[in-house]
């Protein structure tokens, strides 16, 4: 195929600024779709996807524009994913910036622009929803245009809903977006930007093509994990996946490989011919889960399904990741990481969704590296496996770098949040309709302390946030185990940061006190940290009533029933049964995410 005719692109957007809308005119008007099979969010797959009005798996599709061949690939735009998008952005020669006339910039909008600029994206932008009654398109139009250093009149206006404008987008892209360039390598050699799984056929790869062409029946193999397949089918999306005889330099198609091994294939990952002597594209990494959790099944007899779901599901998602551990209450489970609190919210909602399977999730957790005196250093990701107090020499966690816009009138109370987050400011700066943007930075374990929900509450819903993980930076904070009947409960540790172990301590004490049924004796709840007891509170034994079957007599025989029963709960203490068996309900309220 001529390159010259070729134009590659994303859409990059805010959540909810109407990007899907746009992807459903673009096919429509290039005739991709036929009218009978169209429908809204068409490019998303998923039911969630639909439910939630978020792209959470990448989808790219060909349109035919007059002559020329167009290959979008609709990335989703969350942070959680951004090594992802950023491969398929590397993927393209230009992307839209789509931002929304009633609401203007928001927080990921900087964000994805960011990521378009340091792929050597061309950025077209475009302000959409202009039919909206409240839209604001000339001063939108003003603002878009300085944040990519150009002019009002080269910012372009569409409609998802009527499709006005679409024609003129689509000459734009024609214009703007440069073809891929020519390679004179004979050998082919692709990236992958993303990939999927079939029972059937194995992992089927999403790539871009850089150099040569790729066949069918080809023996083929991948630079970074080093495993050889042959390909059993090449083709291109459309967006369904349509056979074609090959893929050449500048198309965006698929490859068939047949593999059924979990964690071989990974995004950016370059795919050439086996013992190629091409060397492999840049910027291949693994994804790092930044957040753990605990996932159990309601019902043990579920632990095998658990197992095989969680092994499908990283057939067509590498970054997850998950190993076998056993609760004394909950049973067997598996420790899963992740790339962020949206990853782990889309895992388990497929788990619950696509294998029918009742999970048990406990609290998310961020993952440390802990130094000992000896010298030591160890990566913990769990709060029950953290070093006792005084053996530990120092501590790290991971950072983030936070931008949020927000109206003026909730900046004395963001102000108040981000203190109490550990947020340090580094600038502010004021939009022309008066919005504040501010970037901070803070620890990941205090974003994840309910910090968006909050910044939602104080703004009303207008603000908006975005992140991105920064390198460990030395952390202030302590294990907080908790003690009942003077034995500590593993699952209910937690690490916080040293300035809130005692009001961690109170509530989590206070909640368990709550909650927790009487025992035969007089049961000891308590909070530890820093080699002490913080908190502490005392639950009345539950008394029977050994005197109920008495009437009238001496006071004495009364008293006398009362002081063995006082002597049974000693001697049972003093032996060592008094024993507190935890309530399954109980435990999960406690360690549930829900119950935060």
């Amino acid at each position: 195929m001529n390159t010259n005719r070729i134009r590659n692109f994303s859409i990059i957007a805010h959540v909810d600024h109407g990007k899907s809308t746009l992807a459903d005119r673009l096919l429509e008007r290039t005739g991709a779709i036929p009218e009978r099979l169209m429908r809204d969010q068409v490019l998303d797959r998923m039911d969630l996807e639909r439910e939630r009005g978020i792209t959470i798996k990448m989808q790219p599709v060909r349109m035919h524009y007059k002559e020329y061949v167009l290959n979008l690939i609709d990335t989703p735009g969350h942070i959680d994913f951004s090594y992802e998008v950023s491969r398929a952005l590397h993927a393209v020669e230009g992307v839209l910036l789509l931002v929304d006339s009633t609401q203007g910039v928001q927080a990921q909008t900087l964000t994805t622009l960011a990521a378009a600029k340091a792929q050597g994206c061309v950025i077209i932008p475009v302000v959409s929803k202009i039919d909206a009654p409240a839209a604001r398109v000339s001063e939108v139009k003003a603002e878009l245009a300085d944040l990519v250093h150009g002019s009002p009149e080269n910012v372009l206006s569409v409609s998802g809903k009527t499709g006005e404008g679409i024609e003129a987008l689509l000459d734009a892209i024609v214009e703007r977006v440069p073809p891929p360039y020519e390679s004179d390598a004979r050998e082919p050699r692709g990236l992958i930007f993303d990939f999927s799984y079939s029972a059937h056929r194995g992992v089927v790869v999403y790539l871009r093509v850089f150099d040569g062409t790729f066949e069918k029946g080809q023996s083929l193999a991948f630079r970074a994990a080093g495993k050889e397949f042959i390909a059993l089918e090449t083709g291109i999306f459309t967006p369904g996946e349509t056979p074609a005889e090959s893929l050449s330099a500048g198309e965006i198609g698929y490859i068939v490989t047949g593999i059924k091994e979990p964690g071989v294939v990974a995004v950016g990952d370059t795919i050439g011919i086996a013992r190629g002597a091409l060397p492999a594209l840049p910027g291949y990494a693994r994804p790092r889960p930044v957040v753990w959790a605990s996932v159990y099944p309601e019902s043990q007899d579920d632990l095998p399904l658990l197992r095989k779901a969680l092994e499908r599901l990283r057939l067509s998602d590498s970054s997850l990741s998950f190993e076998e551990e056993s609760s004394g209450v909950l049973g067997r489970g598996f420790r899963c990481g992740f790339l962020g609190l949206l990853h782990l919210e889309i895992i388990t909602e497929r788990l619950r969704r696509e294998f029918n399977l009742a999970l048990i999730v406990t609290i998310p957790t961020i993952s440390y590296i802990v130094t000992r005196h000896n010298g030591a250093r160890d990566v913990i990701y769990t709060p029950a496996k953290f070093p006792e107090y005084g053996d530990i020499l120092a501590i790290e966690e991971p950072w983030t770098r936070v931008i949020i816009i927000t109206p003026p009138h909730s900046v004395s109370a963001l102000v108040q949040l981000l203190y109490d987050h550990e947020a340090n400011t580094l600038s502010t700066e004021t939009y022309g309709d008066g919005r504040i943007e501010m970037t901070v930075e803070m620890p990941l374990r205090e974003l994840m302390r309910g910090f968006f929900d909050k910044l939602k509450n104080i703004s009303s819903g207008y603000a908006s946030l975005s992140y991105e993980i920064l390198p460990e930076r030395e952390a202030d904070v302590v294990r907080l185990d908790v003690l009942v009947a003077d034995e500590p409960v593993p699952a209910f540790a937690r690490v916080v940061a040293r300035r809130r172990v005692e009001e961690e301590a109170e509530k989590m004490v206070e909640k368990l006190h709550g909650i927790l049924p009487k025992q035969l004796f007089v049961t000891k709840i308590q909070a530890r940290a820093l080699g002490r007891i913080i908190s502490s509170r005392a639950l009345s034994a539950m008394r029977k009533d050994v005197t109920g079957y008495l009437y009238g007599g001496d006071v004495s025989r009364k008293n006398k029933l009362l002081d063995k029963q006082k002597r049974g709960k000693k001697k049972l203490l003093e032996r060592g049964r008094g024993k507190v068996n935890i309530p399954e309900e109980v435990f999960m309220k406690m360690v549930q995410s829900s119950a935060e």
